[in-house]
């Protein structure tokens, strides 16, 4: 097939690192597989580094000239199907179908739970220019039908996919020593971009109130940046947390953590980093916002706390971080539930199977 992904957006996250993973993944099952993005974006950089096919066009924001890229981009190379991602590209690509004859046929997918409103136009963008809705999470799926009248048979969940091979519990000393980590603490860490609805400020707080050989590795970079270091500065906790930044490889980052946590209280779907902590068997102490209760079973799989609770959060950490069996329990039934059903090969089969659907429709 001739696969056609479109990203509006400039940031970075699960959301593009998925973009990038399936078209890599789409190229490799032989699928002509494009990538259309702003210049100024990083996903166009980053497929680029991937040696995937990626053409920039002006598509950051609603326009004109945005519209008028993409209607061109579309007569000039004819494809069977157009997935695009964010709000902005979604309904350029829309637009440039309904004006073009053998337009190809768009599929939507839906990577965060946040409200779609439900007046006229995105009633008409949801129900008769997109022909396929995917959401990377059930609940996600649920709520558009549930919330915005999509029927069942028009919306498909498939959680992202990740490599079971590659993410599996390593040498924990060995990690320490390629990541500079100290050897002699116990360590709580999150991996994500840092937005605000992450919950980086309750898991701040929550350890705040552990005992002090319990240390914080903050993984991710984004907006939130600076408030996060000012929270750390005034809660005297800069000796016991760090703050790494973007990592091209987080699998050694994973592999330091006696415990993971992602508290996040919006816009999630069954979010990648939480599936790569599972599969490294870690002990993981979330909450049940978007689809991560797909993956987050309480007391199975995972400790579950109340979403901006940093004292449910904290006796959740302290839960596993005191009871060595508990955690060895849980990162075993975790890494288990997450191999079987989460890997990468299934994601690209769903996605394989929506996309045929979509280009014989």
């Amino acid at each position: 097939m001739r696969i056609l992904h479109t990203e509006a957006s400039c940031g970075w996250g699960g959301q593009e690192i998925r973009i990038l993973d399936e078209a890599q993944g789409m190229s490799a099952r032989g699928h002509e597989v494009g990538i259309v993005a702003p210049r100024e974006s990083r996903i166009y950089e980053a497929a680029l580094e991937r040696g995937l096919s990626a053409e920039a066009l002006p598509i950051a924001r609603k326009g004109l000239k945005g519209l008028l890229a993409m209607r061109r981009r579309l007569k000039a190379h004819p494809i069977d199907v157009v997935n695009s991602h964010s709000s902005t590209d979604s309904w350029l690509a829309a637009l440039a179908c309904a004006t073009l004859a053998n337009a190809p046929a768009l599929v939507r997918t839906r990577h965060v739970s946040a409200a779609i409103p439900n007046n006229w136009p995105t009633r008409w963008l949801y129900r008769r220019a997109t022909l396929h809705v995917v959401t990377t999470g059930e609940a996600l799926r649920l709520q558009l039908l549930r919330d915005n009248g999509l029927s069942p048979e028009r919306v498909t969940s498939v959680p992202t996919g990740i490599d079971t091979e590659r993410f599996v519990p390593g040498d924990h000393a060995a990690a320490r020593r390629l990541t500079g980590l100290p050897a002699g603490r116990r360590l709580v860490g999150i991996v994500a971009t840092l937005r605000s609805w992450k919950g980086h400020r309750y898991l701040i707080e929550a350890v705040n109130g552990l005992p002090t050989d319990v240390g914080l590795v903050i993984v991710g970079d984004g907006p939130q940046r600076q408030n996060i270091e000012s929270r750390v500065r005034e809660l005297g906790m800069s000796e016991r947390v760090w703050l790494a930044g973007n990592q091209r490889d987080v699998l050694p980052w994973l592999q330091s953590l006696d415990v993971f946590s992602l508290p996040s209280y919006a816009n999630e779907g069954v979010p990648q980093a939480l599936l790569q902590a599972m599969l490294c068997g870690l002990p993981c102490v979330t909450t049940a916002a978007g689809s991560i209760a797909e993956i987050a079973k309480d007391g199975a799989t995972a400790i579950v706390v109340r979403a901006e609770d940093a004292a449910d959060l904290g006796r959740g950490l302290e839960k596993v971080l005191g009871d060595e069996q508990l955690a060895m329990r849980l990162g075993r039934a975790a890494r288990a539930h997450c191999a079987a059903n989460f890997g990468a090969q299934t994601m690209l089969d769903r996605m394989e199977r929506v996309f045929r659907d979509a280009a014989r429709a």
